[in-house]
Formats: C-alpha cells, sequence, structure tokens
C-alpha cells in the first residue's frame, strides 16, 4: 500500500500542458507538495498509442521525453505489476478500455485514490476517485 494519488492520463497530460482544465480541487491536490503524485506506466503507453494514431498531435513532446516531464511536475511512476494487470482483467466492469481497465486496478491494488474528471470510474466498486 502507498501513500498519494494515482493521476488518470487526462490529469497528467492537463498538468504538463493545460493546468487551467484541472477543477479547483485538483489544482489544489495537486499543488500540494506534501501529496505524492503516481502515474501509471499504462498512461505512457496510452500517450504514445493515441499519439501514433493521431488522436494526440500535441504529445509528441511529452512522449520524446515522458521522464523529464514527470521528474519537473514532481510525479512518479508505477509499473505494471501482475496484480495490477490480473485485477485489470478480472475486475467485473463492463467498460472495455484496457488503459482504463489497468489504470484503475493499479489505483485499487495500491490502495490510493484515482484523480479523474472521467465518469467512466464512477460507481467502480473499490476505487476511490477525486476530482
Amino acid at each position: 500500500m502507498r501513500e498519494g494519488y494515482l493521476l488518470d492520463t487526462h490529469v497528467l497530460l492537463w498538468l504538463l500542458t493545460e493546468p487551467a482544465r484541472l477543477s479547483d480541487a485538483a489544482q489544489r491536490l495537486l499543488g500540494d507538495s506534501s501529496n505524492q503524485l503516481y502515474v501509471s506506466a499504462a498512461s505512457a503507453w496510452e500517450i504514445a498509442t493515441k499519439n501514433r494514431l493521431g488522436k494526440l498531435p500535441l504529445a509528441d513532446s511529452i512522449t520524446m521525453s515522458f521522464q523529464q516531464h514527470l521528474r519537473r511536475a514532481a510525479v512518479e511512476t508505477i509499473d505494471i505489476s501482475p496484480d495490477h494487470a490480473i485485477l485489470g482483467g478480472a475486475i467485473g466492469w463492463v467498460h472495455r478500455d484496457p488503459f482504463d481497465r489497468v489504470i484503475a486496478a493499479t489505483a485499487m491494488v495500491e490502495g490510493i485514490a484515482l484523480v479523474s474528471s472521467d465518469p467512466v470510474f464512477d460507481g467502480l466498486n473499490g476505487l476511490r476517485v477525486v476530482w
């Protein structure tokens, strides 16, 4: 179990490129240096995939220096573990997006809240979401 907050992919992108899009509560949470911030390795995969497909054309600079961007934002990466992958695949949830499934499972396994504005996570049993 960790302490801190896991950023959903869009929250990471907004933190790095458009912080005004973050809710007031998220801005306070992410701006508090006493809060440990994490991102799943699945977010790097998601950003690179969507960039390749032309869905995130502005993400080129982020994918080229992903770790540098994370260091500057004081965000640590959580690697995808077998526990994350197994729960992500097994969780009883109709949502099929593999990135969202692994990100949700990571927050659940690690016992940390997910920072996300995506309503797809609402009501997922065992997942704490803050926005």
